[in-house]
């Protein structure tokens, strides 16, 4: 008898997907009403003006970021640590994410991060780049969201049960 996995890393693995699944999902809230309004760049220009959509802005790239953290340091090297690959470096990880298809592209994963950087710093100074790295991250959470569903996949392969609620 062979094992699939390490049975040791499945209960650190399956915490971290449930806080992925949890983190997605305010993220998918986030971006569902940052993305239902008008967004333009006279829109961007706007914002210092309207305190409400500013916090939905401000809210949004929090939970990109947060998602995206989890996401690179704790739900990837878990489970990779789960199929017995165990790295410490985020490039090494997400290298290993790649090709075992639970990633489409380190190097978007890597784009993704540059992008928060952007949204935190860049709306205040230069409102083109602004809008474009927003509208970059509204495709950049398709990516997180995916990770998310097929790491989910993964552990209903391996039969492993998950540990709350992930709706």
């Amino acid at each position: 008898m062979s094992l699939t996995y390490l049975p040791e890393h499945a209960r650190a693995t399956l915490l971290a997907l449930d806080l992925a699944h949890k983190e997605a999902k305010n993220l998918r809230y986030g971006q569902t009403t940052l993305f239902a309004l008008p967004i333009n760049l006279a829109w961007v220009q706007s914002l210092s003006c309207q305190a409400e959509v500013a916090e939905k802005v401000e809210a949004f790239v929090s939970r990109f970021g947060r998602l995206q953290d989890h996401i690179g340091e704790k739900l990837l090297p878990r489970l990779a640590a789960l199929f017995g690959e165990n790295s410490k470096p985020l490039l090494d990880t997400l290298a290993i994410a790649e090709k075992a298809g639970w990633l489409p592209s380190a190097d978007a994963f890597i784009a993704a991060r540059k992008l928060r950087n952007a949204l935190v710093h860049e709306y205040m100074h230069d409102a083109q780049n602004f809008l474009e790295s927003l509208l970059a991250a509204q495709q950049a959470c398709h990516m997180f969201f995916d990770i998310v569903e097929i790491t989910q996949a993964q552990i209903i392969d391996l039969g492993l049960q998950q540990t709350g609620a992930n709706s």
